[in-house]
């Protein structure tokens, strides 16, 4: 328990309408998108870097945990105050300080809306690419603690490719710089991309220095519709092989079409067993070139129809469609548990087969989408928790999943992180000694455990 004067304490630093202790509070921000859930003590809205690096102190000398929160969009339980203690709510951090288009830089406090980011910057002619299906509502700090992707990762890459520089609380205190403004800097170890994706469990981001870039003149979208999983598969391999380049390739399955199917601006026959969404970015000639060749490639595999969005708007809502899925997929069953496996984009038909197979020997619908451009596939588990053969046969099916995946030379996380939720499978793909390794650095930066304790690695608990 933390005592009721360090309570005041707290109080003190930041105000007392700062700061919420009623159990009812409390419960508002003991959960993230996952179904875990754990009440804190407290909840504290610090303003400023120096606001929390004095509540760190507090926690250090008191060792209560402190939990860094944004939005609670995550997907892995990242947020979730496990072990109580305090939450730290960065969002009365949300400035954008400055859009410099001459450094091609903006600078940013963690609560920032990434949406918000987006037009802002692209209101001054320059683009932050990075576009997670949540951007109307996550903050660019938590996309920087999960290193966040999005559907056009396949061209521009993900939040890493984009943070130049950040400033941080570490966990005993103490406030850092780490990177610049340069697009270039080699002096002394690379501590910005070492708290890119810890999840809040090396420090609390306080301000962020991000690259941009210039905006796109042209993008158009596409649309194709396949009688089979293969032939769909087959034609994004045929693409990116081709050098067409898309800025986004996206892939939905029979199941995930289904549930957005009414949200299209045009018919998609009912018969259709994957939709490819496809992005171009460039230059109009060029744009039209690629967009035309792309077509052509999925008319081979015998897509029909393909279409072209007429209009931006008609593109928008394409685009809509796909950011909907997840919790669309809830009209199916009322449970769901999400993973984003990453495998070698070689490997995507393997890896739709092996969860076709996994999905009938266990009884259970895996509805699949996700951005096949760069293998990302987000795998659902759907099921219902009052069916007892459904609720028992969830575990077993997340562990095959993880298994094909490891068998296919993937990954077990592409933009969702560890968190809560994947850590009983951390074995599963780092080995003994990786695992060591990174449990000094986090016992270097944060000897007592407070720093968001039980993430990643469970057995390291706050103390």
């Amino acid at each position: 328990m933390i005592p009721e004067n360090v309570i005041r304490q707290i109080e003190a630093i930041v105000g007392p309408e700062q700061v919420l202790t009623s159990p009812e509070e409390c419960w508002t921000y003991a959960y993230d998108a996952t179904d875990q859930a754990h009440a804190p003590e407290a909840v504290v809205f610090p303003g400023s870097a120096e606001e929390i690096a004095r509540i760190v102190r507090l926690a250090n000398e008191h060792r209560f945990p402190v939990t860094p929160r944004g939005a609670g969009t995550g997907r892995s339980g990242g947020a979730v105050p496990i072990e109580g203690g305090v939450v730290l709510v960065l969002t009365r951090m949300n400035r954008i300080l400055e859009i410099n288009p001459a450094d091609l830089v903006a600078v940013v406090e963690p609560g920032v809306i990434l949406g918000r980011l987006k037009r802002e910057v692209e209101d001054r002619g320059l683009y932050y690419p990075p576009d997670p299906a949540s951007a109307e509502f996550c903050t660019i700090g938590g996309n920087v603690a999960e290193c966040a992707g999005g559907a056009v990762a396949v061209q521009y890459g993900v939040t890493r490719d984009y943070v130049l520089g950040l400033t941080v609380v570490l966990p005993t205190g103490e406030i850092i710089d780490a990177g610049s403004r340069t697009m270039k800097g080699v002096v002394g170890y690379d501590l910005t991309r070492l708290f890119l994706g810890s999840e809040g469990t090396l420090g609390v981001i306080t301000r962020i220095i991000l690259k941009l870039a210039p905006k796109p003149a042209a993008r158009q979208t596409l649309a194709a519709a396949f009688g089979t999983l293969a032939a769909a598969a087959q034609a994004v391999g045929q693409i990116l092989t081709a050098g067409l380049a898309p800025t986004a390739l996206e892939f939905m399955d029979r199941v995930t079409l289904g549930c957005v199917r009414e949200l299209l601006p045009f018919k998609v026959p009912e018969a259709a067993a994957a939709l490819l969404l496809v992005a171009v970015d460039g230059h109009p000639h060029d744009v039209e070139e690629r967009a035309a060749a792309i077509a052509r490639f999925c008319e081979e595999q015998g897509a029909t129809p393909v279409l072209r969005a007429r209009t931006a708007a008609e593109a928008e809502d394409l685009w809509k469609a796909r950011k909907v899925i997840s919790p669309a997929l809830l009209k199916v069953k009322p449970n769901k548990v999400s993973e984003d496996v990453v495998v070698p984009l070689g490997e995507i038909p393997a890896l739709i087969d092996g969860l076709q197979a996994i999905s009938r020997r266990r009884g259970l619908l895996i509805p699949c989408y996700g951005h096949a451009g760069d293998g990302n596939i987000h795998v659902n588990v759907l099921y219902d928790r009052k069916v007892e053969r459904e609720r028992e046969a969830v575990n077993p099916t997340v562990v095959d999943i993880f298994a094909l995946t490891r068998e296919l030379r993937g990954t077990l996380s592409g933009e969702h992180g560890i968190g809560l939720t994947k850590a009983p499978y951390l074995k599963m793909e780092l080995s003994e000694a990786a695992m060591a390794l990174q449990q000094r650095l986090k016992r270097a930066f944060d000897p007592n455990r407070i720093m968001n304790p039980g993430k990643i690695f469970p057995g390291l608990r706050a103390r």
